[in-house]
């Protein structure tokens, strides 16, 4: 019997996935007239039920699609769990996985084994995060599409690993091997005083236009690019858990890992599945290791 799901990753297998995500980026981007703009942002918002109440709009409303998509929030609207200990989710959006790094430095995503050398692009990573933890959120059109530090600490390297562009979704999670190794995506690594080295990755998306850093001028999908790394060491910008890390022009998925002594340390607030707004705990510290 065919499976039309299988049949949909077949045909976007085929497809020129990186150009199409990279005009939707540029149509997003356009300043359009209000009187076109407005009533398909007015669509977008009631089609995937957005809370606008809680977004900075600006004077005369937005000017493209895309500045509508990326919109920033009031002050207040996401607090901070207090406690400084917490591991704060990154991203509004869904709990796609979470759990620990096993020796090998491999992880289990929806029963499927990942490498953390092969998400980071970095082939020394599997040592560092071994024994670790590891956990995805899931950002769907409706979720606010900015990413935010989940600890606090210097960022001392970001990493773009091209890729193709699949979409995250449950189609991709079951069609796509390796699906999150293969996308394009943004490792951005923070040290953090009282985690150690923590890494957030911003996974791209067929529909992604691109993904902008917060903190530097590095921007996916804007043309032919073989990734690289760039390193700021201990004196790079300095970022307080929740301040913003980058941008999803449209939409993905943001991984986070976490080394070692957090596999002993801390434990898990949500479950897979579970709704997370950025800024709620994902991991605190065990009873007796504060």
């Amino acid at each position: 019997m065919l499976d039309p799901a299988r049949l949909t990753a077949d045909v976007l297998d085929l497809l020129p996935r990186k150009q199409i995500s990279r005009a939707m980026g540029g149509l997003a981007g356009l300043r359009a007239p209000r009187l076109m703009l407005e009533p398909a942002i007015r669509a977008f918002i009631k089609a995937y039920d957005i809370d606008l109440d809680e977004a900075i709009v600006p004077r005369g409303g937005y000017r493209s699609f895309d500045d509508f998509f990326t919109r920033h929030l009031k002050p207040g609207a996401r607090p901070l769990d207090p406690d400084p200990q917490a591991v704060l989710s990154p991203a509004d959006g869904r709990v796609e996985d979470l759990g620990p790094i096993d020796p090998s430095g491999t992880l289990q995503v929806k029963g499927k084994p990942y490498g953390v050398a092969e998400l980071l692009g970095d082939e020394t990573a599997a040592q560092r995060f071994a024994g670790g933890l590891y956990f995805i959120v899931y950002l769907s059109p409706r979720d606010y599409h900015r990413v935010h530090a989940p600890v606090g600490g210097v960022v001392t390297q970001a990493r773009h690993v091209p890729g193709t562009l699949f979409p995250v979704n449950a189609i991709g999670l079951e069609h796509v091997p390796k699906l999150f190794a293969v996308n394009e995506r943004v490792a951005i690594t923070q040290a953090c005083p009282i985690h150690g080295e923590v890494v957030t990755v911003m996974v791209g998306a067929i529909g992604v236009g691109s993904i902008s850093v917060s903190f530097d001028d590095l921007r996916t999908n804007v043309g032919q690019s073989s990734g690289g790394v760039r390193e700021y060491g201990p004196d790079g910008p300095p970022l307080d858990r929740g301040e913003e890390l980058g941008t999803f022009h449209l939409g993905s998925t943001a991984i986070v890992f976490l080394p070692p002594p957090a596999g002993d340390s801390l434990v898990f607030v949500p479950s897979p599945g579970a709704s997370v707004r950025m800024g709620e705990a994902v991991a605190r510290a065990r009873e007796g290791a504060r």
